[in-house]
């Protein structure tokens, strides 16, 4: 026998969330329904998919109208962090993606360090293009300076004086 079920997620043998399948009746009982995968085909629970779907559909282009609103704001503007600086513009420590998410949010970008992608850690002053995802349609590149800060740079190396012992009388 066969028994005709809405799949409540991605099933790769079977379809895509949301689709109207008939599967053997075992299957159904042993495999997916007690995983959650997929819930019997009665009217009640096609219009309950139904308005699961729209809502999800309403949330995603939420999402994405945000994203891209926020692509518009990173994108008018260049951001600059300050960092302590040595000799031939390296850094004291690194520049991470966290670093580089607590810069936007201080000028009201409000980006999670992990849409921030970056191969490695920034460790020379200078400016730079980093990749930042947003959603899975929406990504863009945001120019980093990394800049010295006032008083940070690297101390020139100064001749140290030896201290002159006091004669024993």
């Amino acid at each position: 026998m066969s028994i005709q079920v809405i799949l409540t997620a991605n099933v790769e043998s079977l379809g895509a969330e949301g689709a109207a399948v008939k599967v053997a009746d075992g299957y159904a009982r042993n495999f997916l329904f007690p995983q959650k995968l997929a819930v019997e085909a009665t009217p009640a629970n096609l219009k309950r998919i139904e308005a699961q779907r729209k809502k999800r559909e309403a949330e995603a282009a939420a999402a994405l109208a945000a994203a891209q609103q926020t692509v518009a704001q990173l994108t008018k503007q260049a951001f600059e962090i300050t960092a302590k600086v040595g000799a031939e513009d390296k850094l004291y420590g690194t520049i991470t993606a966290q670093d580089i998410a607590e810069a936007l949010q201080k000028h009201g970008v409000s980006v999670d360090r992990k849409q921030i992608h970056l191969e490695h850690p920034i460790r020379t002053a200078g400016v730079f293009d980093v990749d930042v995802k947003l959603h899975a349609e929406v990504a863009t590149k945001v120019k980093i300076h990394i800049v010295a800060g006032e008083g940070e740079t690297a101390p020139e190396p100064v001749a140290a004086e030896t201290p002159k012992k006091a004669k024993k009388k």
